[in-house]
């Protein structure tokens, strides 16, 4: 390690953001510093909250009013002083974005290189006109496809849908899209008056007639009588009976697309969406642009081709094409097999051809000697800005990979590898956990891009957990000793080495002591096995995967092998179909239900299911997408709180039920922020301002509601207090206390009860979701699904984590979980390792057995991580264990 220049030194004095306690601290520059702790104990309130919020805050300070309006600021520290920050750069861990028109080359902004490409040196159908950059974007009124409008699909009303069950007669209920009550009825009796029968087998209609009734445009008005029948009708009329309203019938797709589209009820909204499907746009099919666009082509593929070639394979094509002696061929003939058989392979999956989209122009007979060097110019400076993203383990991915597919981890390091290109110097880097999702292999690459990130004048700022980057650093800042209250204090700064003199560190244990090498799990028997043959998802391909019942299972491999796809995809849909019991999923948005979708799972499971009752997936999915949905109600804790406070003498005089004391629904809340507890200003040519509701101050309830008190506390009190401090202030109320006890559980003891479910992390969302299993009663039979639970987690909460899933496992369960922590995949008791490598390369079982057996696979990369882990010997050298 080189040395760390102590004049040159960031200085931070009287730091409250959230848990900090006035902490004081001087951390170097120009150096990689690299924040520890427990989960909770202030490292993100140190880095982000204070360091980089002030660094920002000063920068902002510089900005046109009206520019700061389109910049997500991070707001205004609690500090007394900060002296010595440079201008800084954070990057979050994050969910991808919600818009299916980003990707991962718009974030990265390598899909303006392609479109320069197409645009200047593409091969143009003859007689075609030379095409701008924005042609060549879905994103641009320019380029997109005018039917699809640039997302590559369309929402689609079929037949199936609509009618379920084909028996039914239109009177019985056929159409299940039409609308209920009252107005489904009228159409009934509309078709009637039309003359159509509504009294026969749907399917015994005519083809012509349920066109008409489910796909017609036309709008007919007539006079109708009321649950008539023809015969009916002939005498009415003849009798000269009035009918009883005129009624315009309204085709049933359309009726779907209409209220679908228009609708501002969630429950009709909801009724209606379960007739709207997605497909691939038939006039692009799914490549997002118009037809002029799609007839360029470079090297023989089409712009949208090129964007779905892996990054690895597209660097491969860039090294080429750069290359003095390259000479195009004039259909692409030069591109490799293995390439064109990836791009082939796509538009097929995509619904298109096996050739390409404009098969039969006539295409220019050669390149002029300015489009071959706009090319190799491109292709350069392309091939130069993917090598990081390849270092860092994101080969795998496409450039049209959709962001919000991608991982929090993923996206960092995609951004992170951005930021390599810009060729910044003297900025500081603030990351949070760049290590999340990274496969110790990857970590290697890792530890490199930040290193060079110093050695270009830069300070990296990094909050950590992996021990291997904890010992890669040039100066430690470990906070703790706890997490919340019991956290917030700067135990040690200094050069790493220094830590193993620090008893009071949590951290020290891992990295000095004998806490890094956990003790082995002792044999235990099986009750049988699962056994899944050919699992398709993704990039799983025809594999047989099995998983013994009454064991922990960790699945591992590189980024992008495919262990969420087997663990979080293939094996509860697989499992769940078994059992007759569907592995529910969150209900998409409506811009969910446009993006690409892969294939569905295949496979299925062979032989016994064991004891396995049911199946259920703990993932990283937030625990509700508002505010108003906290850490309490999702546990349901919230539902036995408020019968303790409607249950106090003073309520009982008032008559104020358990309702009373939410602040989602009207009544005990504050009718001023309606329960949400701060207000929003708009301010004219500056950022929205949120601030605290000036009636109820931030508590979200009226005046009455806070009257009432129980054990000394109101119920906006109850909502502040920590999940640790409640488990004290609940300890004669079990019913409240057992939720409590298992957020504690798996590491959750600094987070508020009435903490918003926005404001949780992927990892932290994981672990509500698990705690909220812990609290049931022990039982067996379930199969419990994980993808990297330990992610985002300290060595010490990891240990704690563990020895809840193992709780679960000795109670007669099953879990298998998606795991890159080498300390945890050696303590499971069965281990399989996919790859070799990511994407197309891996998708298979590498090696599956003991951790001991996995980690003498001669195949796999994992291998040689293990072995060091376990402190056996690694006959081929090409690891060491981490330490100081």
């Amino acid at each position: 390690m080189t040395g760390v220049d102590l004049h040159n030194t960031v200085r931070v004095r009287g730091a409250r953001e959230h848990n900090l306690r006035d902490v004081d601290v001087d951390v170097p520059r120009d150096a990689l510093v690299v924040f520890t702790g427990v989960s909770g104990s202030g490292k993100s309130s140190l880095a982000f909250g204070t360091l980089f919020a002030e660094s920002q805050r000063r920068y902002l300070e510089s900005v046109a009013p009206f520019a700061r309006r389109l910049i997500d600021q991070a707001g205004v520290p609690d500090v007394d002083a900060i002296e010595g920050m440079p201008p800084a750069v954070a990057l979050q861990q994050q969910r991808g974005g919600t818009s299916v028109r980003s990707s991962v080359g718009s974030v990265t902004t390598l899909s303006s290189l392609l479109r320069m490409l197409y645009s200047r040196a593409g091969d143009y159908p003859a007689d075609a006109p030379m095409l701008y950059a924005e042609d060549f974007s879905p994103n641009t009124p320019q380029g997109a496809c005018p039917r699809c409008h640039g997302i590559g699909r369309v929402y689609e009303v079929t037949e199936e849908l609509m009618v379920p069950d084909p028996s039914l007669t239109i009177r019985e209920g056929a159409i299940a899209s039409w609308p209920p009550a009252w107005y489904g009825k009228s159409l009934r009796d509309v078709l009637v008056t039309l003359g159509y029968d509504v009294d026969v087998p749907w399917r015994d209609l005519p083809r012509a007639d349920r066109d008409w009734i489910l796909f017609t445009d036309e709008r007919p008005t007539v006079h109708v009588y009321r649950d008539a029948t023809p015969e009916k009708i002939r005498r009415l009329r003849e009798q000269g009976v009035e009918p009883a309203y005129k009624g315009t019938y309204v085709g049933a797709q359309q009726y779907v697309l209409e209220t679908f589209a228009k609708t501002k009820s969630g429950s009709v909204k909801k009724r209606v969406a379960q007739f709207v499907g997605a497909a691939l746009c038939p006039s692009c099919h799914g490549k997002r642009l118009k037809p002029e666009s799609l007839a360029v082509t470079f090297d023989g593929l089409d712009v949208a081709e090129l964007s779905r070639l892996p990054m690895a394979r597209l660097a491969e094509l860039c090294a080429r094409v750069a290359d003095p002696d390259w000479a195009p061929a004039e259909s692409g003939a030069a591109l490799d097999a293995r390439a064109r058989g990836e791009a082939v392979a796509e538009r097929v999956a995509a619904g298109g051809a096996a050739h390409a989209s404009a098969p039969d122009v006539r295409h220019t007979p050669n390149m002029s000697v300015e489009k071959r060097a706009a090319a190799q110019r491109l292709v350069a400076d392309l091939g130069e800005r993917l090598r990081p993203m390849i270092e860092l383990g994101l080969g795998y991915l496409s450039l049209a990979r959709s962001t919000p597919t991608l991982s929090g981890g993923e996206l960092q390091r995609v951004r992170l590898a951005t930021q390599l290109s810009s060729q910044l110097f003297g900025v500081v880097y603030v990351l949070d956990e760049p290590s999340a999702g990274l496969h110790p292999r990857d970590r290697d690459a890792l530890r490199g891009i930040l290193a060079g990130l110093k050695e270009r004048g830069n300070t990296v700022f990094v909050v950590e957990h992996s021990l291997d980057v904890i010992a890669a650093a040039d100066w430690l800042v470990d906070l703790g000793p706890g997490a919340g209250t019991r956290g917030g204090r700067v135990l040690y700064s200094g050069e790493p080495a220094g830590l193993a003199e620090v008893a009071e560190s949590v951290t020290r244990r891992y990295l000095f002591g004998d806490g890094a090498r956990p003790a082995p799990r002792s044999p235990r028997d099986t009750g049988g096995e699962l056994e899944l043959v050919g699992v398709t998802r993704n990039n799983l391909h025809e594999e047989t995967v099995t998983v013994p019942l009454h064991r922990f299972t960790a699945v591992t491999g590189v980024s992008g092998a495919g262990k969420s796809s087997l663990v979080a995809q293939a094996i509860p849909e697989l499992v769940g179909e078994r059992l007759g019991k569907p592995v529910s999923v969150a209900e998409p948005d409506d811009d969910d239900m446009l993006a690409e979708t892969a294939a569905p799972v295949g496979g299925e499971v062979r032989g016994d299911l064991g004891d396995v009752k049911r199946v259920v997936c703990i993932d990283q999915k937030p625990i509700g997408r508002t505010p108003r949905s906290n850490v309490a109600t999702y546990t349901g804790m919230f539902d036995h709180i408020r019968k303790c406070f409607a249950a106090t003498p003073e309520a009982r005089k008032r008559d104020y039920k358990p309702g009373r004391f939410s602040f989602n629904v009207a009544g005990g809340r504050c009718p001023t922020c309606e329960g949400e507890g701060w207000v929003m200003v708009e301010l004219l040519f500056l950022p929205s301002v949120y601030s605290p509701c000036p009636d109820c101050h931030g508590s979200r309830y009226n005046p009455e509601t806070l009257e009432i008190e129980w054990e000394g506390r109101t119920i906006a009190q109850v909502l502040d207090l920590t999940v640790e401090e409640a488990l004290e202030v609940f300890d004669g109320e079990p019913a409240v206390r057992q939720p409590i006890q298992a957020l504690v559980d798996v590491g959750l003891g600094y987070l508020r009860l009435g903490q918003p479910a926005t404001e949780l992390s992927g990892g932290e969302a994981q672990r509500v979701k698990l705690a909220s299993e812990l609290q049931r009663a022990a039982r067996g039979g379930t199969l419990y699904v994980l993808d990297e639970p330990t992610a985002g987690l300290h060595p010490a909460d990891t240990d704690r984590l563990l020895a809840h899933l193992f709780r679960l496992v000795d109670a007669g369960n099953t879990v298998v979980a998606a795991e890159l922590d080498m300390r945890v995949v050696a303590q499971a008791d069965h281990v399989i390792d996919l790859g070799p490598g990511a994407g197309g390369d891996g998708g298979a079982v590498v090696a599956a057995g003991t951790p001991a057996q996995v980690a003498a696979a001669p195949g796999s990369v994992t291998a040689p991580y293990l072995a060091a882990e376990l402190g056996v010997a690694d006959p081929g050298g090409r690891v060491a264990r981490h330490g100081l």
